[in-house]
């Protein structure tokens, strides 16, 4: 079974949940589902991430009844596990739109707590796509970028999270970088501080076998990092 087959098969078991109003799916099967014929050509993690707005936590929580193919993990409720093989996890964060980027905090619930990124109040809804007999919303690509420069992970998972970023950036149009421009001036100093740092680090990553790899996409870095430098140059 093919990576690609797997996330398929994870998607139609998942459908319920994909298709509860709201869910967003973020992290790193995005670059993936973003490929032409969503050909998942990327092995950067082992699970699904499913965005939940704080708001429709509980229409969400209605249908987790139908999503007898996982169960939720013991030490993460957040985390649902696969009760057959041959799917990837779902792991379930939340999105609160008026979240701090730079904090974080638990939704607290008796079934599906959830951990509440302040960085993902930068994604909002975009295109959606038919995969798997589902119907499911991905981001748009600016905010979801952005998202992942300004994560503060360190040593493995940080990387991961960059290559995430560098796949999306590897599928936007000139439109969507432009988004991002705008969407980056939204934030104050030290928070544009860590996107152009997570730029620069991207840049200088080494190439890894089934990922997105930077060295050819350096200067398109390059450029990028610079547009962000030059609006703050513009800014009062």
């Amino acid at each position: 079974m093919t990576f690609r087959d797997r996330l398929i098969a994870t998607i139609r078991a998942a459908r319920p949940a994909l298709e509860s109003p709201g869910v967003i799916v973020v992290g790193s099967e995005v670059p993936n589902l973003l490929e032409p014929g969503a050909a998942a050509t990327l092995v950067i993690s082992q699970d699904l991430d499913l965005g939940v707005p704080v708001e429709r936590h509980a229409a969400l929580k209605e249908r987790l009844g139908e999503l007898s193919a996982f169960e939720p993990s013991v030490d993460e409720p957040s985390v649902w596990t696969p009760r057959v093989e041959g799917l990837l996890e779902l792991n379930f964060v939340g999105i609160d739109p008026a979240q701090d980027p730079a904090e974080a905090y638990v939704f607290e619930d008796d079934r599906l707590p959830l951990l509440v990124f302040g960085a993902l109040s930068l994604v909002s809804r975009g295109t959606e796509v038919e995969l798997g007999g589902a119907r499911l919303a991905l981001p748009r690509p600016a905010g979801l970028l952005l998202e992942k420069l300004l994560t503060d992970r360190t040593g493995e998972k940080g990387e991961r999270d960059l290559l995430v970023a560098l796949g999306v950036l590897a599928t936007s149009t000139a439109g969507d970088l432009d988004e991002l421009v705008l969407l980056y001036r939204t934030l104050r100093s030290e928070l544009r501080h860590a996107a152009r740092s997570g730029l620069t680090v991207l840049s200088l990553l080494a190439p890894r076998s089934g990922m997105p790899d930077p060295q050819p996409r350096r200067a398109e870095i390059a450029l990028l990092l610079r547009r962000l430098e030059e609006g703050d140059a513009e800014d009062p």
